[in-house]
C-alpha cells in the first residue's frame, strides 16, 4: 500500500488540500499519517473514502452529513445516489468508483463498474464522459501523474482491452469508399485515443489498418505504397519539436491530394502540420464523425 501527499490527494479528488485540513480538524473526517517532519500521509483507503465525499458533495450533499455517516452507510448513498440524478454527478461517481478501483489494482471491481457504465451510457459517450475523464485524471493522456507506473499502466491495459473487444464485436464493413490507416509515429506509445479513434472509423463501417504504437516510418511508407489508404490518423501526446515531426512526415509519407492526414494531440505539432501540409485537425471524438 502506497501512501499519497496531500497535493496528490487534491489532484485525485478534486477538493483543495485546504478543505481537506478543515475537515480532518473539525468533523474528523480521516486521520492521515505523519512524517517524521510532520507531512501529512494518506493510504488507499482514505483516498477511497475521500473519493465517496467528493461524490456525495457532487450531488447536493452537506459535508457535516457526510462526516457523520459509518463507512457503510456511506457505501449505501454512493449507490442510492447512481439511480435517479442527474447524468453529470452519476459520471464524476463512476470516474471516482474506477479511481478507488485502480488504486488497489481491484480488476474484479474495475468491470464492476465498467459493466455499469456501458449499460447505461453504451461505449461512444463512456468513453467521452467517464474514460477520457478518467484518463485525464490519473495523467495517463494529457498530464503528468502522480499516481504509480504501475497504477497507470494497470488501468490503460484494462481499458484498452474493453476497446478492443467493443472492436472486434463489429460486424465487418462492407463501405469500401474510404480506408484509412491508424498508427503512432516513433516515440509515441499512449494508444488509448487511437484505439478508440479506430472504433469510432469501424462503427461507421469503413475500413482500418490498425498498426498500433511506435511505428517506423519505413513501415508506414512501405504499408501506404501498398494499401493505397484514403488518409492516415495518428496522436500527438509525448513532447516533440514540431518542426522536426513535421519534416520527417513529409519526407517519409509522400502526401498527395488524394491521401489525408489526419492528427490529434499537442496543438503546437498540430497547428504546424495544419499550416505546412494540410493536415486535417481533430480535436475531440466528435470532430471526427462528422469528417466521417
Amino acid at each position: 500500500m502506497r501512501l499519497y501527499q496531500i497535493t496528490e490527494l487534491e489532484q485525485l479528488t478534486g477538493i483543495k488540500a485546504h478543505t481537506i485540513r478543515i475537515w480532518e480538524k473539525r468533523y474528523n473526517l480521516i486521520e492521515p499519517d505523519r512524517t517524521s517532519t510532520n507531512y501529512r500521509r494518506y493510504n488507499d483507503d482514505q483516498v477511497k473514502k475521500l473519493l465517496n465525499v467528493s461524490t456525495l458533495l457532487s450531488s447536493g450533499y452537506k459535508i457535516s452529513k457526510i462526516a457523520a455517516l459509518s463507512e457503510k452507510d456511506l457505501h449505501e448513498k454512493i449507490i442510492e445516489m447512481k439511480v435517479g440524478t442527474t447524468e453529470d454527478i452519476i459520471c464524476k461517481g463512476f470516474i471516482n468508483d474506477l479511481v478507488s478501483s485502480i488504486i488497489s489494482f481491484d480488476e474484479v471491481g474495475f468491470e464492476k463498474i465498467y459493466s455499469a457504465v456501458i449499460n447505461r451510457l453504451g461505449l461512444f459517450d463512456a468513453m467521452l464522459q467517464v474514460f477520457y475523464p478518467l484518463l485525464n485524471k490519473i495523467g495517463l493522456l494529457w498530464i503528468t501523474s502522480d499516481f504509480s507506473p504501475a497504477q497507470e499502466h494497470f488501468a490503460s491495459c484494462l481499458i484498452k482491452r474493453k476497446i478492443m473487444a467493443a472492436t472486434d464485436g463489429l460486424t465487418n464493413t462492407k463501405n469500401k469508399r474510404k480506408k484509412f490507416l491508424l498508427l503512432l509515429i516513433p516515440g509515441e506509445l499512449h494508444e488509448i485515443s487511437l484505439l478508440f479513434a479506430n472504433y469510432i472509423i469501424r462503427s461507421r463501417g469503413f475500413e482500418t489498418i490498425y498498426l498500433g504504437q511506435d511505428v517506423p516510418y519505413e513501415n508506414i511508407s512501405m504499408v501506404i505504397k501498398q494499401t493505397k489508404p484514403n488518409g492516415m490518423f495518428t496522436f500527438f501526446t509525448t513532447p516533440q519539436d514540431p518542426k522536426n515531426v513535421c519534416n520527417d512526415l513529409k519526407k517519409n509519407l509522400h502526401l498527395t491530394d488524394n491521401f489525408k492526414l489526419l492528427v490529434s494531440g499537442h496543438t503546437e505539432i498540430t497547428d504546424l502540420l495544419k499550416t505546412k501540409l494540410g493536415a486535417h485537425v481533430i480535436k475531440q471524438p466528435q470532430d471526427l464523425l462528422t469528417y466521417l
